[in-house]
């Protein structure tokens, strides 16, 4: 699926992830999404953040377009360039978040939903664009479908076909063998990964590598089920030196080997 590059392409080619979070005191939800979008290959990465968090960006990782979007208003001119959208890592729920989540659900752009975009969504349901990606870990499954992460855990391919026939989407149902399904879709069974991914900022990370497949071309589905196998190969990678205390920063580097795989 990740074929060799052309020797003439550029970065346009590659795809640009606008990443949209990062609230006050949830800045480094959305950084992680950013550079894993950039590790697994997008040619451009862009973070939507409050102004509080652009120096701590550019600090971290040079690489990334890091702006100051107070209002939605500021929003426009980055979705117009992007060619995926990221919301949700550290967005927040408040009128910050819900204005942001509005303007990119109106955008007509490629969509990927994650973290408190989910939890926005589970308090307002509403017809998604065609193609969205979701990707809940089981206690927003749960909200979701008006349940609880203990029942989604109890059937959790029942509860990925409950979230695919309401919401119509692609969905990547997060945990210890992540399910990813979509309408008229095999499910895909990931059965990577490793007890040390269990931290904060895991999702954050698979957010960015799944939008930035879809960004380099793949279909929704595609990008969302190689983008759950990339990110377990390179915990798994990292993980050789010990779970206990493993970071989402720790996949980095082996997220950029998992995504060139050896001829």
């Amino acid at each position: 699926m990740l074929q060799p590059r052309a020797r003439d392409s550029h970065k346009g080619d590659h795809g640009h992830v606008l990443c949209i979070g990062g609230d006050h005191g949830s800045g480094g939800a959305i950084i992680l999404c950013a550079q894993a979008a950039l590790r697994s290959g997008a040619g451009l990465a862009s973070i939507a953040t409050r102004a509080s968090h652009v120096p701590a960006s550019l600090a971290r990782q040079p690489e990334i377009m890091a702006h100051a979007v107070e209002s939605a208003d500021g929003l426009a001119p980055l979705l117009a360039r992007a060619n995926m959208v990221a919301i949700g890592p550290g967005l927040g729920t408040g009128e910050w978040g819900r204005a942001l989540l509005e303007a990119a659900l109106a955008s007509g752009k490629p969509l990927l939903l994650d973290a408190d975009a989910l939890n926005l969504l589970a308090q307002s349901a509403r017809t998604l664009p065609a193609g969205t990606i979701l990707t809940p870990h089981p206690g927003e499954a749960g909200r979701l479908l008006g349940s609880d992460a203990i029942t989604v855990q109890a059937d959790r391919p029942a509860a990925l076909r409950a979230l695919i026939g309401r919401y119509d989407c692609v969905v990547v149902l997060k945990g210890a063998g992540t399910l990813v399904g979509a309408a008229g879709r095999d499910t895909t069974v990931v059965t990577g990964g490793n007890p040390g991914m269990a931290v904060g900022g895991m999702g954050d990370l698979l957010s960015g590598v799944i939008a930035s497949l879809h960004a380099q071309g793949l279909d929704a589905y595609e990008a969302a089920s190689l983008g759950a196998r990339l990110h377990a190969d390179a915990g798994d990678a990292a993980a050789v030196d010990g779970m206990r205390g493993m970071l989402p920063s720790d996949l980095l580097p082996h997220l950029r080997r998992c995504a060139n795989p050896a001829p």
